[in-house]
């Protein structure tokens, strides 16, 4: 691609902030074009860079991990070369560098309040922070679209665009409504009587190691029987013969609806709909995708039971990682005995600091 970093300019230390995110209604709906409702987070990942016009490397050190990642500016991005980069999480600034082709080397820091692996777009908003202090200028959404080609790079997984536009489209104090084939997205505020929270369950998730290539693979053969899920009615997915593609295909349909009962209600402030709508969403995952786990439906039962707690659901690809939760305003204390648990703000998108 075209490089979208400034060819000149003074080389000063750049800080760029991206947040993570938290899918409240819409998993496994953005690679058949489906709908979706991310909200960015407060937590989030911060890339401190120095560049240097003589450098011919790009060097991160983490606050989590304990080996720097060297990448060379003129990486390729095939998935064998990335593949021999080391640490693991180097492969992300790889990617990122391969995509983009910064015009300039140098050195910086990586720090991040977000759980690795719980789904929480960790990797999509390290990327996007990489990006930006590598002095990226391009619109959101030909970010969004850079980053989505790295994260597929960096994990071998096709991956959709849903983390990416979240990020980078953010609106404070509102999710986003986003179909996801279409790219339009509408901001749905976050009601002030209402909160988010989000509890990992103690499973990292990995989307390399999950069946996440599986499931999108059963959805493209649904649509090749039934046409784009995204427009298809439950009477014609009932019709599916193959009892495991009906269940897939099931899921993405119902999910796109729940999607945009779930935005109605945060707009008439109706939250115990919503937080019904929620747990709606967590039986579809579990039974009819398949790709909950007994610790993620542990933990939905534990906050369904919670005073103040209107619904939940795992959030994210799944095979571990976080549940959302819809509580009203207050009534949830932290922290939770045996569970890191936090109370998340809906925040605007991924930017440079001054």
């Amino acid at each position: 691609m075209e490089s979208a970093f400034p060819s000149e300019g003074p080389l000063d230390a750049v800080t760029a902030f991206a947040p993570g995110r938290v899918n409240l209604m819409g998993d496994h709906t953005d690679y058949t074009g489906g709908l979706a409702l991310p909200m960015a987070i407060h937590l989030g990942t911060e890339v401190v860079f120095h560049p240097d016009a003589g450098a011919i490397t790009i060097e991160l050190s983490s606050s989590i991990e304990p080996e720097t990642a060297k990448v060379p500016l003129d990486m390729v991005p095939e998935p064998w070369n990335l593949g021999m980069l080391l640490p693991e999480w180097a492969r992300h600034v790889g990617a990122v560098v391969s995509v983009l082709r910064p015009r300039w080397g140098g050195k910086g820091t990586v720090t991040t309040t977000l759980p690795v692996g719980g789904g929480l777009s960790s990797s999509a908003s390290l990327e996007i922070a990489i990006a930006l202090a590598l002095g990226y200028e391009g619109d959101a959404l030909a970010l969004a679209r850079a980053c989505q080609h790295a994260e597929q790079a960096a994990s071998g997984v096709r991956t959709g665009i849903l983390d990416q536009l979240a990020i980078t489209l953010a609106q404070p104090g509102h999710a986003l409504l986003l179909d996801c084939g279409t790219l339009e997205v509408r901001p749905v505020p976050i009601p002030a009587n209402l909160e988010i929270l989000v509890a990992h369950c103690g499973v990292a998730r990995t989307l390399a190691r999950s069946a996440y290539t599986e499931r999108r693979e059963e959805c493209e053969a649904a649509e090749r029987l039934i046409g784009p899920l995204r427009s298809a009615k439950v009477w014609e997915v009932d019709r599916l013969a193959d009892s495991v593609l009906r269940r897939r295909a099931r899921h993405v349909v119902t999910e796109n609806a729940r999607v945009r009962q779930f935005a109605s209600c945060l707009e008439r402030n109706e939250g115990a709909a919503a937080g019904a709508i929620m747990s709606d969403s967590h039986a579809s995952l579990a039974m009819d995708y398949d790709v909950s786990i007994p610790e993620l439906d542990e933990l939905v039962r534990r906050l369904q039971a919670m005073r103040g707690v209107l619904g939940a659901r795992m959030t994210g690809a799944g095979f571990g990682g976080c549940v959302v939760a819809l509580a009203e305003r207050g009534t949830v204390r932290l922290p939770i005995r045996g569970v890191d648990a936090w109370i998340v703000r809906p925040r605007g998108p991924a930017h440079r600091r001054e």
